[in-house]
């Protein structure tokens, strides 16, 4: 059991270096112009060039996964995020440093690949819906405090301080766990693909779901603070403020996910969860056509959406992979990208219309809030209960 939790642990942390690969850098990002001679479009693109290249990272490590062994893709790419962000830091030109994150975010999205496939493996299912809710909680806590982090290396040394910084926590856990610890093998099927996980209506079920309850989700927390300073007259402490309230009972609602499965069951836990997210959406989409502009009511209202994630996230993530029938890797990477898939599309979405108030972005979350709903009412559960995995 203690050589699981510090496999836990080290898998945890590494998972978060790739998720800081955006937040981290984030602060740094208006000083790029002036620093490589370029424009503020130019510089954004520093950031969408991670998100692309993590999009390709996941398809290729759950691919690669396959054909090599677990433990060696995962220290091999905290090794390459550790080069690929040093050269970041050299970089001389915008060009040089989009191409170079795109190549960060591929090489660095490993972790996210097999952590709840190492997870399901080591743990039996009670314990995996556990550790799965504390890597949620751990990964939540990224979005807020890395870009007060890089907001404090950015003053220390420069805009090249944040890749400096993920060169060296990369490069740490990679030399850590190389020499403390061999990680279990994933699952793995000689035959599988991602169509044939696409074609798998249980899988497509829980995948589906996830993306959308978290897209949702990560599409309002992407939108709000534009809604809250131009359209509802408040500032951002009052955005920071919300973070904060939402993140506490995220943690909370997941922390306790394995104890609400114990008694209630997987599926009533995951259908739950998600109808307490779509009521969430909806209240506030109808406070909104109502001409509702209170901030502590629109606090309120997301309050179901993020308990309800909390319940329902650990044990649907951990179904996911189960339902992929021993291709974890894929099935990991698949719902990651499916998250993705959805926050950039409601973000999309609602980007035209953003300073029109409250109204459309809620309409684009409730859209994936109830799609969530629907892919549990029409795609099929699994038949069986997982069988339980052996601790590590």
């Amino acid at each position: 059991m203690e050589r699981a939790r510090t496999v836990l642990g080290l898998v945890a942390a590494s998972t978060v270096v790739g998720l800081m690969g955006t937040d981290l850098v984030l602060p740094a990002v208006p000083r790029l112009p002036e620093a490589l001679h370029t424009n503020a479009s130019a510089a954004q693109l520093v950031l969408a060039a991670y998100v692309g290249g993590t999009c390709f990272g996941l398809l290729a490590f759950g691919a690669l996964s396959e054909r090599y062994a677990t433990s060696k893709l995962f220290i091999g790419s905290l090794f390459a995020t550790a080069i690929v962000s040093l050269l970041c830091a050299l970089a001389r030109s915008i060009e040089w440093l989009i191409g170079l994150r795109a190549l960060q975010g591929a090489v660095a999205a490993a972790p996210a690949v097999f952590a709840p496939a190492i997870i399901k493996t080591m743990f039996d299912q009670n314990q995996a819906v556990r550790a799965i809710g504390l890597l949620g909680s751990i990964e939540s806590l990224a979005p807020a405090l890395a870009p007060i982090v890089g907001a404090g290396l950015l003053l220390f040394g420069g805009w090249q301080m944040s890749f400096y910084a993920l060169a060296g926590v990369a490069a740490l856990l990679g030399l850590i766990i190389t020499a403390t610890l061999r990680l279990p093998q994933v699952e793995r099927r000689a035959k599988g693909s991602y169509i044939s996980l696409l074609t798998n209506g249980r899988f497509m079920r829980y995948a589906l779901s996830q993306a959308f309850v978290l897209g949702g989700l990560l599409t309002f927390v992407l939108g709000l603070p534009v809604v809250i300073v131009r359209v509802l007259g408040g500032t951002l402490s009052n955005f920071i403020a919300m973070q904060v309230t939402a993140i506490v009972l995220f943690m909370v609602a997941a922390n306790n996910a394995n104890r609400v499965v114990a008694r209630f069951g997987v599926e009533r836990t995951i259908m739950f969860g998600t109808i307490l997210c779509a009521f969430g959406g909806v209240a506030q989409l109808t406070y909104a056509l109502s001409g509702g502009k209170s901030l502590p009511i629109v606090l309120a209202l997301f309050v179901p959406v993020n308990i309800g994630l909390g319940l329902r996230g650990p044990p649907g993530f951990y179904c996911a992979v189960v339902a992929a029938c021993g291709d974890d890797a894929r099935g990991a990477a698949l719902v990651v990208l499916g998250i993705l898939a959805a926050t950039a599309g409601g973000t999309a979405l609602v980007a035209p219309y953003i300073e029109r108030g409250l109204v459309p972005l809620s309409v684009a979350v409730c859209i994936l809030l109830l799609l969530a709903v629907m892919s549990l009412s029409v795609l099929p559960p699994i038949d069986e209960k997982p069988p339980a995995a052996a601790v590590a």
